[in-house]
């Protein structure tokens, strides 16, 4: 625990992108109150992945500090769909879908957050305004202003189109802010515009305008676009432990202190081997969402696949049928798993097929099919089927 306002704003901006006003929080934490701090969500998907841990974490971090968390859960602005980092209109969501994701969105969220200090809210409580009241809302930017979004701004240059909901969203989540009164906003750095304006429409209705603190956004496992479940690069707070380690053992060594920094409480040992920093990583991420029992588990398991190169317990069947004996192995690969027979060859000449653990080649593309009947053929590393003759 930290002592004065000074150390307190230092711990809780120490790995933020921005604290502003600059020193405001510090400001805020010497009035000797309990602050209440805010996050925004929209429930456009239902799951959580450990991109958006790194500002719930941040959240949990004041939360220990004795401060008021409040999770405002979207079910109005998500029917807008935030436009940050869009480069085009997005695509309507069901009503109804936002109110499922959000039950579940929350209940993942309380992984994170303790669930007695956190206040959840619906900004449909207020969002669900009288036309002379989103009117007065209206008034409290102006075009001018929204367009210096650098994602409206680009949109705007380049003749792509831009809806008038996407430019009311920065002035309903800023209002959000005003119906909670809201002392400290945080979100991702890509927030920054809508949590700055935020504090104008507060100013507008007479309420104390919030500080700010943006979080950096955690790379995807591909270590180079954020974090996604759309980009498939993510991985998701109740992906299964055996997933979950593996995916994590994917991220590249170039993204560890990244994740080391924004996920773990302990620094990147930068005498440990990467292949050692990256089981230590996987292992404690694992771990936190399920216990230490299961991250011992998955690890072991992965080890088997991919240390010691022993098959899984379940193998999916797929059968076959030698109706043309010999088989011809581009067109079973092809039918097996989803592939053209142009991708089997080049597996198939890369050695990048394996039967019964061992490796074929592309100068025998016919193989007897009581040879294949039982076997287990591999693609890759992780994709395997057991043969049976029909």
């Amino acid at each position: 625990m930290t002592d004065s306002p000074g150390e307190a704003a230092q711990f809780l901006t120490r790995n933020a992108v921005d604290a502003l006003p600059e020193g405001e929080l510090e400001r805020q934490f010497e009035q000797g109150r309990p602050l209440r701090v805010k996050l925004g969500v929209d429930p456009t998907t239902p799951d959580i992945h450990l991109g958006h841990t790194v500002v719930l974490r941040k959240l949990r971090e004041f939360q220990e500090l004795g401060h008021q968390v409040v999770l405002i859960v979207g079910d109005y602005t998500g029917r807008v769909g935030d436009p940050s980092g869009r480069s085009s209109v997005r695509p309507h969501v069901d009503p109804a879908e936002i109110d499922e994701n959000a039950l579940t969105y929350q209940e993942q969220a309380f992984k994170v957050l303790d669930r007695d200090a956190t206040e959840v809210r619906r900004n449909g409580e207020w969002l669900d305004m009288a036309m002379e009241d989103l009117f007065a809302l209206a008034r409290t930017a102006t075009v001018a202003q929204l367009l210096e979004r650098d994602d409206f701004a680009k949109r705007y240059a380049a003749g792509e189109p831009i809806s008038i909901l996407e430019l009311l969203y920065p002035l309903l989540q800023g209002y959000d802010s005003v119906a909670i009164e809201s002392d400290v906003e945080l979100g991702g750095s890509d927030q920054k515009f809508n949590v700055l304006l935020a504090r104008e429409v507060q100013r507008a209705y007479g309420v104390a305008p919030q500080s700010v603190l943006t979080m950096p956004i955690l790379p995807g496992i591909d270590g180079v676009q954020k974090m996604s479940k759309s980009l498939g690069n993510y991985v998701g707070v109740t992906d299964p432990p055996e997933e979950m380690y593996g995916k994590l053992m994917r991220v590249p060594d170039a993204a560890m202190p990244t994740y080391y920094e924004l996920l773990l409480d302990f620094p990147l040992d930068p005498d440990l081997p990467p292949r050692d920093a990256k089981r230590a990583m996987a292992r404690s991420l694992t771990a936190r969402y399920h216990s230490d029992d299961a991250a011992a588990a998955a690890e072991d398991r992965f080890d088997a696949l991919h240390v010691r190169h022993e098959l899984p317990d379940e193998i999916e069947d797929f059968a076959f049928g030698a109706n043309g004996d010999p088989v011809h192995l581009p067109a079973l690969l092809a039918e097996a798993f989803g592939i053209s027979r142009s991708e089997a060859r080049r597996l198939l000449s890369q050695s990048g097929v394996k039967l019964d653990g061992e490796a074929l080649s592309d100068e025998a593309l016919d193989l007897p099919a009581d040879r294949l009947d039982g076997a287990v053929i591999q693609l890759g590393k992780r994709r395997l089927k057991r043969l049976r003759r029909l």
